[in-house]
């Protein structure tokens, strides 16, 4: 879902033409709200793999923990080889788990207190909090900024190459979040092509006395 929904709203946010092509019209009210609600389901569907509730994921206190333990690794190397048929390979198949965890878990400490991307996770804690999944009553000061755009596609390019090495770690499918983004960018693309607003020629409601001819 954040894949998806990150990768339709990227050319919304930051494609020059497509911009251009709205203008300042009646339909960029709509366009706005789209943009605005693709932005806040990713968001969402992030945060949803970092919840701190028993009942959830639990990136953090569940996944990381689970992971740092070597029983886990060594019966995950024991199971991948058996599946194979291949009991000799065990050895380098823990080695290989290994560091795939020990990668997994430089990502969650990486968001983890004390880590160096800490604040960027309560930002937007805060921000799903109070203002996304609902909606606080009284206004309060805020004692940190929002994330930025840039703090967010790296929380989501860091979420994605987390899928990816535990899917592998833990399942054994080798599915890579990056390649489905690849996808559905693609597709992004052909739907924004057709986005203009009513100001702009080639809208079924455009017409040429809209335009204003600049005087010399």
């Amino acid at each position: 879902m954040a894949v998806t929904f990150h990768e339709t709203w990227k050319p919304a946010a930051y494609d020059k033409d497509l911009h251009e092509r709205m203008g300042k019209c009646y339909a960029a009210n709509t366009f706005f709200v789209v943009r605005l609600a693709l932005r806040r389901e990713m968001l969402l569907a992030l945060m949803r793999l970092w919840d701190k509730d028993s009942r959830t994921i639990r990136m953090k206190e569940g996944i990381a923990d689970i992971l740092r333990k070597p029983p886990v690794i060594n019966a995950l190397a024991a199971d991948r080889a058996e599946r194979i048929g291949m009991a000799d390979a065990e050895d380098e198949m823990r080695k290989d788990l290994s560091q795939k965890a020990c990668k997994a878990i430089a990502l969650v400490d990486k968001y983890s207190k004390n880590g160096t991307h800490y604040a960027v996770l309560e930002n937007l804690h805060g921000l799903r909090h109070k203002r996304l999944a609902h909606r606080q009553i009284e206004a309060m000061p805020v004692a940190t900024t929002d994330s930025t755009d840039v703090e967010i596609e790296s929380f989501y390019q860091d979420n994605s190459e987390l899928i990816h090495l535990l899917l592998s770690l833990v399942e054994a499918v080798a599915y890579d979040p990056k390649e489905t983004a690849d996808v559905y960018r693609y597709y992004a693309a052909f739907f924004w092509a057709g986005v203009r607003g009513e100001r702009t020629e080639g809208h079924p409601n455009y017409r040429a006395s809209q335009r204003v001819t600049p005087t010399t």
